[in-house]
């Protein structure tokens, strides 16, 4: 998928541990299908970049393609995050670890992602106009692109491997995942 992206043209960006946190208070942006996240993006060399974002109901275009409105803002400072969000009376909901490679293809941004247990995925961003030439660059079947959300994902590969989906590092593990077969 590297070699097909690269000879489409792409442009490689960050690669590294992406660390998504999401938090709610008692349910209430689920309930709302709103996602309040803390991501952080580690470079090999253990730099890291924190961002706070949010992200709006999820819809549905007639076109098939998953669109919500997304905010999203790069944290600066040494205090902890985590500490703030609790203060305002959120707590961690989900888990999400994986390891990426972003890729710009055109207009498009392409992620590549490896779980600690589950099938590698790509995911692909933009308007309708960007998004269909980086689908046919990647060389797959336009029928293996869906507009699922991540636990819809997991459970076909519960369903298709009878194993349950790593998603996320257990807590406070200081163990490799097994993504580096990367």
């Amino acid at each position: 998928m590297r070699r097909r992206l690269l000879a489409a043209g792409a442009r490689p960006g960050f690669a590294g541990l992406m660390l998504d946190r999401r938090y709610d208070r008692d349910g209430s942006l689920l309930a709302k299908d709103e996602v309040l996240r803390l991501r952080v993006f580690r470079k090999p060399d253990g730099s890291e970049a924190v961002h706070l974002g949010w992200k709006g109901p999820t819809e549905i275009t007639s076109e098939g393609y998953k669109a919500r409105r997304e905010l999203e803002y790069e944290l600066r400072g040494d205090a902890p995050a985590e500490v703030f969000l609790q203060a305002l009376g959120f707590r961690e909901s989900y888990r999400i670890d994986r390891y990426v490679e972003y890729y710009q293809l055109g207009d498009a941004a392409v992620r590549l992602e490896w779980y600690p247990r589950m099938d590698v995925l790509m995911e692909i961003e933009g308007d309708a106009a960007a998004i269909e030439p980086a689908l046919r660059a990647s060389g797959l079947p336009r029928s293996e692109f869906h507009a699922d959300a991540l636990p819809a994902f997991a459970s076909r590969y519960a369903a298709r491997t009878g194993r349950r989906p790593l998603l996320a590092l257990e807590p406070g593990s200081q163990e490799p995942p097994s993504w580096e077969t990367r």
